[in-house]
């Protein structure tokens, strides 16, 4: 369960907000605070995982408490929702590091989206294993429903057959194998399966024998 502080000054806001988390599945409120020196108070206390942060606090700059929210909960994430529009306050808040800028006002649906693709970005990634691929990459930028262009000289069809090969194949495929069985050079089944691999969608198993490893392709487990 990710645990969420609200730090807004309007208490009927907080509690607006509150009822829009809740509702979210996989995130639970822990607290609110409604001016900055709450906010730092009450993150040291509770330790939570991500801070939905306002700007305008009576004490403090919303940017400036980030910081120091930060010297009592490290690993704290957090995610801007203010209604300032100012270019350089967002530019300030992205230099920052949130992980997201909502503009007051807005609605659930708006919120459980910025939250789910937190849970499943940012979280994932801290979870998932200890060396990132491009591809998780690509979904904490948000990116993972982008496909790069295809390597030059590559069809869309050939790689809707290398991908249905590797689905229904028994175990891993090479690249010889995978061009034997689709009549292509092995130089482009192997360009075909890179490509696959680099968008996240195979795994590499290298085979020792002699001479240079064999790089063996298996379609990743979701």
């Amino acid at each position: 369960m990710i645990k969420v502080l609200i730090v807004d000054d309007d208490f009927m806001v907080a509690k607006v907000h509150a009822g829009f988390i809740q509702r979210t599945p996989g995130f639970a409120v822990v607290g609110a605070a409604h001016t900055g020196a709450q906010a730092i108070a009450e993150t040291e206390r509770l330790q939570p995982d991500l801070v939905l942060l306002d700007i305008h606090l009576p004490d403090i700059n919303g940017l400036d408490l980030m910081h120091r929210l930060r010297e009592v909960a490290p690993e704290l994430d957090v995610l801007v929702i203010s209604a300032a529009r100012e270019v350089e306050t967002v530019r300030r808040a992205l230099r920052g590091g949130i992980v997201h800028y909502l503009i007051k006002p807005f609605s659930q649906a708006d919120l459980q989206e910025r939250l789910e693709h937190y849970r499943s970005a940012y979280q994932g990634l801290d979870l998932a294993k200890d060396v990132a691929e491009q591809s998780d990459v690509n979904r904490v930028f948000g990116l993972d429903r982008v496909e790069r262009p295809l390597p030059k000289g590559c069809s869309a069809e050939t790689l809707k057959l290398v991908e249905a090969a590797l689905a229904t194949a028994p175990g891993d495929l090479s690249a010889a194998e995978v061009a034997e069985q689709l009549g292509t050079s092995r130089v482009s089944a192997r360009r075909y399966l890179e490509y696959l691999h680099d968008e996240g969608a195979l795994d590499v198993r290298l085979k020792y024998g002699v001479g240079r490893p064999e790089r063996r392709y298996v379609v990743k487990r979701r």
